[in-house]
């Protein structure tokens, strides 16, 4: 099942407030950009994050599994909850590199 129009807005309305927060459509799921930096993932209507250890005690108990075959495990963020949500973008977005710009071939 693809992650719906629907959620993937839900998901950006839940990030009001925070600075350059875009989403971009990839393999029929999502990937949420704050800052230009890849935060979340949003495949199959849920919301996903890297697991990093700067994470393991805002997220202690949480729910973990893999957005896609193949992936690694990640985090399930509870994208409902606001403060959590903060806190988690807040760790990771210092963390998290600028996506390498892809030069076009030359013809």
């Amino acid at each position: 099942m693809a992650t719906t129009l629907d959620y993937v807005e839900f998901v950006s309305e839940q990030l009001r407030g925070m600075d350059a927060v875009r989403y971009r459509k990839m393999f029929g799921e999502y990937m949420v950009y704050v800052n230009e930096k890849p935060i979340l993932l949003v495949c199959d209507n849920t919301t996903f994050v890297k697991t990093v250890p700067e994470l393991d005690g805002v997220l202690i108990g949480a729910e973990r599994g893999r957005p896609y075959e193949g992936a690694r495990e990640h985090y399930i963020l509870d994208i409902e909850n606001a403060e959590l949500v903060r806190k988690v973008i807040a760790i990771l977005e210092p963390l998290t590199s600028l996506p390498k710009s892809r030069k076009k071939g030359r013809t």
